[in-house]
């Protein structure tokens, strides 16, 4: 079989298979395909019409099975892109994923017009999984601290293994506890991808979020603002003057959120920023 036809019978599975939440059929073909043979994407389309050794072939089936099974892409490969950054990923930590962007895009706004001001500037990662927002903010504010928080060892050892893998762990500190506990002064800038899925929703997510990755990481509670709130309620005293804070939010989460915010942060700037699918994705408090 040729990398051409090993590609087309896999895409095919994909899309005959609706279960999967898969956005590019074809494109999940050429990750698992890449792993299995060891090239970048470039070297794979060089080689299509190049026959695949048996051992190969039988390995890219392997994974091409775990992906119909359920499983990931990501994490059957062990990475994952966010920002312009690659980093691994496992089933400890949620896989990153692209509507993140605007959070980390709205920080790096602010943490800007901060600079403007001051010469230091400390950020809080809270949650950080597998780091992708510590370190797509580290990449781009070498002037900034940027400290990275999460209740679970196992993910901020995984966070800190990409930090090193980019160069960056001199850059960052890692501690671990339950959201602001373990800080030791205020901040400038909160950022935070918290759970905020309603526990009721659960049952009903793709099978790939459902049965791999961390419920800890996505399960909001009840209302989905479980953990958001007990963030609201922390920060105030590990906030300096004119801090910000951002959380992600859920695409209807908007107005309880606001109302939360405005409970805890009364007189303050709050607002919430819609994604390009003009639904509710960013809570934005700036004191």
């Amino acid at each position: 079989m040729t990398v051409a036809e090993a590609l087309r019978c896999a895409t095919k599975h994909f899309v005959a298979l609706p279960v999967l939440e898969t956005a590019n059929p074809r494109l999940e073909a050429e990750l698992l395909l890449q792993h299995a043979l060891g090239l970048s994407r470039t070297q794979l389309y060089q080689r299509l019409r190049d026959e695949i050794a048996p051992d190969k072939e039988a390995a890219y089936y392997d994974l091409v099975w775990r992906r119909l099974c359920g499983e990931p892409t990501p994490y059957i490969i062990g990475r994952a892109d966010f920002f312009d950054i690659e980093l691994a990923v496992a089933p400890v930590a949620a896989i990153p994923r692209p509507e993140t962007e605007l959070l980390v895009e709205e920080a790096l706004a602010l943490a800007g017009k901060r600079l403007q001001h001051t010469s230091s500037l400390t950020i809080v990662d809270v949650g950080t999984g597998c780091g992708a927002i510590a370190l797509a903010l580290a990449t781009r504010l070498p002037a900034a601290q940027i400290i990275a928080t999460d209740i679970s060892p196992a993910a901020l050892a995984l966070a800190q293994a990409n930090a090193e893998t980019l160069g960056l762990a001199s850059r960052l500190r890692f501690l671990c506890g339950d959201l602001l506990a373990p800080l030791e002064e205020p901040v400038d800038i909160v950022v935070a991808n918290l759970p905020y899925v309603r526990s009721d929703d659960w049952q009903r997510l793709p099978v790939e979020i459902r049965c791999h990755e961390p419920r800890q990481a996505l399960d909001g509670g009840p209302d989905g603002l479980r953990v958001i709130e007990r963030l609201l309620r922390q920060a105030p005293p590990l906030l300096r003057s004119g801090a910000a804070l951002l959380l992600e939010i859920g695409y209807d989460q908007g107005p309880p959120v606001m109302a939360l915010a405005s409970e805890v942060f009364p007189e303050t700037a709050i607002e919430v920023k819609k994604d390009l699918a003009s639904l509710d994705r960013l809570l934005i408090i700036q004191l």
